[in-house]
């Protein structure tokens, strides 16, 4: 029996609007979902200075000091893209007791975010990323040098012991665990080890800039190309490489789920039951800055599985989210209303 066409147009029609429907009710229940996240907490310090001229000195740009802000960065960041999201961050992470780490505590409780998980440990330099800006009066500043201060040393074993304690703690109210590894020594070898055991209880994903292949047994991974081809020891990952990465990566890790962000290509998602989808970029390739834009990604991840999302409709969902945040500039990030206007451009676009 033929269908006829003015019924099939119905039924999909309706299907799509289900799709839309679906993303935005997983968004709003990303209200006060707790998702522990354990990480190395950055400050992202931004000078900004107005163009003067060429100094006598040397062939160095004078700059007219303007002003300066600090952000959260790093594994802060991430937990940051949480709060704006409607979850809520349970941070569990380091700083020191010099300028910074004082600076990064302040924030966060001006924010109404939890620090109770976050050790401040004497003599330990707060990882710093200071980033000097210049430009005109009317144009947009440009960054010209960035200044790492990164700590002299490892942690302190008795700091590591303090931060499992918390980690073990504050795991019991979690909804989600979500780790932003930039390989500062907050994520040691034992709490690696550690994080599988979690599983029953939440889904505990991981974002980690140098160690892909040390987490294993995990809900989901979210390296991005470099990271991927780092991993697996290849030079670069292309087009005609991307899948055969995927299902390495889910090989080597044993994790349940692999996304690999591809900057301007989108995103590729790997299950470990056999289905790979490929995701295009939402928004424009004209990218405006990227800094942050992986912490976005694995925030809105994991905030999704925490709302009962599957593994697609979370790598949707950060795949919105990444879009939106790398047209803004410097360290940013993402509101609920935000995510559900990108969900309802694309449907009113006629694309997922």
């Amino acid at each position: 029996m033929k269908i006829p066409k003015v019924i099939c147009i119905a039924f999909f029609l309706a299907l799509w609007q289900w799709d839309d429907m679906l993303l935005k009710r997983i968004i709003r229940s990303f209200t006060g979902k707790k998702v522990l996240v354990l990480g190395d907490l950055v400050a992202d310090q931004y000078i900004l200075g107005y163009t003067s001229r060429v100094s006598r000195e040397a062939p160095v740009l004078i700059l007219r000091y303007d002003s300066e802000k600090v952000l959260l960065g790093g594994g802060a960041n991430a937990l940051y893209n949480i709060h704006t999201l409607g979850g809520t961050p349970l941070p569990v992470g380091v700083v020191g007791d010099d300028q910074m780490g004082q600076k990064l505590l302040e924030t966060l409780k001006e924010k109404g975010i939890e620090t109770w998980g976050v050790v401040t440990v004497p003599g330990w330099r707060t990882v710093t990323k200071t980033r000097i800006l210049a430009g005109g009066h009317h144009t947009v500043k440009q960054q010209v040098v960035r200044i790492d201060r990164e700590p002299a040393g490892p942690l302190p074993p008795e700091a590591s012991r303090e931060i499992e304690e918390r980690l073990q703690e504050m795991a019991k109210e979690s909804e989600a665990i979500m780790v932003s590894d930039y390989g500062y020594g907050v994520v040691s070898p034992r709490i690696i080890r550690l994080l599988p055991t979690w599983m029953e209880r939440c889904p505990v994903s991981v974002d980690s800039r140098h160690r892909v292949l040390d987490f294993k047994g995990l809900t989901a991974a979210t390296p991005n190309e470099p990271e991927t081809a780092m991993a697996l020891g290849v030079p670069q990952i292309e087009n005609g490489n991307v899948e055969w990465a995927g299902k390495r990566l889910l090989e080597l890790t044993g994790n349940k789920a692999i996304l690999v962000t591809r900057g301007k290509k989108g995103m590729a998602l790997f299950l470990n039951t056999g289905e790979i989808y490929h995701i295009p970029i939402f928004g424009t390739d004209e990218v405006a800055d990227v800094t942050g834009a992986g912490d976005t990604v694995i925030a809105t991840f994991s905030l999704a599985l925490a709302a009962g999302a599957g593994f697609l409709e979370a790598a949707r969902l950060a795949n919105y989210a990444g879009g939106i945040v790398v047209m803004k500039s410097g360290t940013a990030t993402v509101s609920q209303r935000e995510l559900i206007e990108a969900v309802e451009e694309q449907y009113e676009n006629g694309q997922k």
